[in-house]
């Protein structure tokens, strides 16, 4: 978060609130839902003016009860902080509910999870994987949270693609818009949006390769329509030309995630938030190994 601007005038908090990314739609529900902005603890409207060393503070609004809470759906938290949450998803379980999916996803279990830890049930994802793609999945504790953690997020995945790749360094870029018809489909397109996948081939045999992929873009499908896009779907991923013979899923995981959190003077207070002057944040990376399914495609255990 910037400083407050060194200047006699002062700077306006809206403006002040806006450089925090505290979102409009977040600043409308503190004003009218919630208890206003305070300056070193004294109300105080968006149209006054902070200056250096003050403190502007909110407490966030009341939520609703998001989704229907399922206690009986894992939720495997793998890192946790006042803003973050880091949850592993296992294959085969949609990551929020959908027309096809209305419940029984990994949102429900994240409801029964968060009541039971007393904090919000809303669940908000900075980064969704597909229902069959397993790894790691980001979700914003809070309303403020959210936008910080999607300003600096990069993901690396594992994929496992038919065919034997030279090993090492590679890119494949080519713009991807939707399939002809297709509600769910895409392809490479020339009138798609630009698209980048860097990756890295670790290992190449029994006919698979298993790549490290950054998806320096994140476009739908991605990793998948990209590898397919050049011969070599991913394994198991019947929808682009991939083969289930031997495995039952697209073989693709979010093994990392490195993102940036607010190292405040004073972390938030349970739904009170703190938006100090000096500000720093530290760079949070979260790993997670290659699921069994796709090693036993290298014969590993």
């Amino acid at each position: 978060m910037p400083q407050t601007p060194q200047t006699q005038d002062g700077v306006l908090v809206r403006n002040f609130l806006r450089q925090c990314a505290v979102s409009t739609e977040l600043a409308r529900a503190v004003k009218f839902r919630g208890s206003g902005f305070f300056a070193e603890g004294e109300p105080v409207l968006a149209n006054r003016r902070v200056y250096p060393g003050q403190v502007v503070s909110f407490e966030l609004p009341p939520e609703g009860d998001g989704v229907a809470p399922q206690p009986e759906i894992p939720v495997k938290v793998v890192y946790e902080d006042a803003f973050a949450v880091v949850l592993e998803k296992p294959p085969h379980l949609a990551v929020h509910p959908t027309l096809n999916y209305p419940c029984d996803t990994l949102a429900n279990g994240y409801a029964a999870w968060a009541a039971q830890q007393g904090i919000s049930p809303v669940f908000r994802p900075v980064n969704r994987i597909d229902k069959d793609t397993s790894g790691l999945v980001l979700a914003a504790k809070h309303a403020y949270a959210a936008p910080l953690l999607a300003r600096n997020v990069e993901k690396l995945y594992y994929a496992v693609v038919e065919g034997e790749l030279p090993l090492g360094p590679g890119v494949i870029d080519a713009p991807i818009g939707r399939q002809a018809e297709s509600v769910i489909g895409r392809c490479v397109t020339p009138d798609g949006k630009p698209s980048r996948t860097e990756y890295t081939i670790l290992k190449a045999e029994n006919g698979l390769s298993l790549a490290a992929c950054v998806p320096v873009t994140g476009r739908t499908h991605q990793i998948r329509v990209h590898f397919a896009s050049i011969g070599h779907p991913l394994a198991g991923d019947d929808l682009y030309g991939g083969s289930r013979a031997r495995i039952g899923r697209q073989a693709l995981h979010c093994a990392r995630q490195s993102f940036q959190v607010p190292m405040y003077v004073g972390q938030p207070d349970g739904i009170r938030v703190q938006v100090p002057v000096r500000e720093h944040s530290t760079v949070v990376t979260v790993e997670s190994p290659l699921p069994q399914d796709m090693k036993q495609l290298f014969g590993e255990k």
